[in-house]
């Protein structure tokens, strides 16, 4: 089961909403009209509380080894260790420590709200929970778009996920997403520079703070990401330019760039080198890359990485490709790509000259 939804028994439904479009696991609420925070935590399932609860384990002194006369009372606490449990369904979520403190689902819907001053503007489009629902997830539309040239439009998004289980933070990034390319919500573009990430040890007032702080940042990238992409779409890179820059943001390690350096093509690997075709062929032939914007220029050559691993790789299941693009892989080349792009669109062709 890839997608890992949390499946509540009570009510029968999985723990998952989309607005309008079906999810590609077919599964959870579709409405129609954007909802409020209040009513997507009720479709999404997610109108559950967690309490954090002493651990205990047994005492050994009615134990006899006989299976059925054993008396086993858990009535040794277990120090400085908790169970974070579902209170509808008293399912145990995680093990945390003395410190940690819960999160409420609602809290985290608060805190996206406050990111956009109480909510006005703000569009959720999906939302759901994973597992025993230990893990829960929100994307928003933020109100505006980043628009390169006249007709490629990019939508800004926000994306926050959190747990009970105790591993990981509260994390929330600003997430653009090409139009054009006609991706599910999910597959956004890695450029993740306006993420933050909250302890569970926050107060309140610090979450505040943080989503407001989240919020200049997303309101400044998305300007910043408008004129840097406005101004790649002006740069013009050559076809062998492209195959260098595809190369270099592959490279999945440093003898891989040394070998490039060196000329030592034939002792790339066979797996590298076709997917540096692949990316190259997309760079080329895709639609999305013969637009105005894109063809020849700087920001097609980003497109043609993001693209790829949007688009064309192949990977084991969705789950799969939503991890490699928002903290994997897909992520990390994405990264590169812009880095590369920035650098080539103030010195040109000596950007890729590997030292």
């Amino acid at each position: 089961m890839g997608h890992n939804l949390n499946y509540n028994e009570a009510n029968q439904e999985y723990s998952f909403f989309s607005v309008k479009e079906r999810a590609w696991h077919g599964l959870g609420k579709i409405v129609e009209q954007y909802p409020t925070s209040a009513e997507a935590i009720k479709y999404a399932g997610l109108d559950y509380f967690v309490e954090k609860r002493p651990l205990f384990t047994y005492d050994t002194e009615n134990h006899t080894g006989d299976p059925d006369n054993d008396i086993l009372i858990p009535e040794i606490e277990v120090p400085n260790y908790f169970a974070t449990i579902r209170t509808d369904n008293e399912q145990v979520l995680g093990v945390v420590g003395k410190d940690y403190e819960v999160i409420q689902n609602v809290n985290a819907f608060e805190f996206f709200d406050a990111i956009v001053g109480g909510g006005d503007g703000i569009l959720y489009e999906t939302a759901g929970a994973l597992g025993r629902g230990e893990r829960i997830f929100i994307t928003a539309k933020l109100p505006g778009y980043i628009r390169v040239g006249k007709d490629d439009f990019i939508e800004q998004y926000l994306f926050l996920t959190t747990s009970h289980d105790g591993f990981g933070s509260i994390t929330a990034a600003f997430t653009p997403i090409r139009i054009v390319c006609n991706n599910t919500l999910n597959a956004a573009l890695a450029n993740h520079s306006g993420a933050i990430k909250i302890r569970h040890t926050a107060s309140a007032n610090d979450r505040l703070k943080q989503a407001n702080t989240l919020m200049g940042i997303s309101s400044n990238l998305g300007a910043d990401l408008q004129d840097v992409f406005n101004n790649w779409s002006k740069v013009r890179i050559t076809d062998k330019e492209v195959k260098k820059l595809i190369q270099v943001a592959m490279a999945p390690n440093k003898e891989v760039l040394k070998n490039l350096e060196l000329g030592k093509d034939d002792e790339l690997s066979t797996t590298y080198t076709n997917m540096v075709d692949k990316v190259y062929e997309y760079a080329l032939s895709s639609p999305t890359q013969q637009m105005e914007t894109t063809a020849g220029t700087v920001f097609g050559a980003y497109n043609a990485v993001t693209g790829y691993f949007q688009n064309v790789r192949n990977y084991k299941d969705e789950e799969a490709k939503f991890k490699s693009i928002i903290e994997g892989t897909a992520k990390q080349r994405a990264q590169t790509a812009f880095n590369l792009c920035r650098d080539f669109s103030k010195n040109g062709a000596n950007a890729l000259i590997l030292n």
